[in-house]
């Protein structure tokens, strides 16, 4: 959700400085407007376009990590825990 709310508040930034020039009226002008939609799906497609190319890298790259952390830690092992101290039991 945090990521969602990041790209549409940039998204909405980016084609409210770009399209909106005249702020004396409470309504956007046909230009605005008409610019405002073309921004807005302009940058939806992208941003379609950049998750379906991260959809398609990411398993991938866990696969790769997977398999760089499964080298990395198996000659190295952790130390075995300390065995409990032998004397008299405690009651």
């Amino acid at each position: 959700l945090r990521d969602f709310l990041l790209v549409y508040n940039r998204m909405t930034e980016l084609c409210f400085r770009h399209c909106v020039c005249n702020l004396n009226y409470r309504l956007l002008t046909g230009r605005e407007e008409s610019c405002l939609d073309s921004c807005a799906a302009r940058l939806v497609r992208a941003n379609h376009r950049l998750m379906g190319a991260y959809v398609g890298l990411v398993p991938a790259l866990l696969q790769r990590r997977a398999a760089e952390h499964g080298t990395a830690a198996g000659p190295a092992r952790l130390p075995a825990p300390p065995e409990p101290a032998s004397g008299p039991a405690e009651s």
